[in-house]
């Protein structure tokens, strides 16, 4: 397993920016999984504002707009 961790920033013109970050672990034995995150946060918050998906999932934003 590795992780690879980047700063992320969602660019909207309707909506102000957010910085979030992402953690990228690779498993050997199963599909690599990212969690999207707020760097900020901490504690319960930090518990409650986190969303993880499969790696290959996750799509470039441009690419949707």
């Amino acid at each position: 397993m590795s992780l690879e961790q980047t700063g992320v920033a969602a660019d909207a013109p309707d909506r102000p920016d957010v910085e979030l970050s992402l953690t990228v672990v690779r498993y050997a034995d199963g599909p690599d999984r990212c969690t999207i995150y707020p760097p900020e946060a901490t504690g319960d918050a930090r518990l409650s504002t986190w969303l993880s998906a499969d790696y290959e999932a996750a799509v470039e934003l441009s690419a949707m707009q």
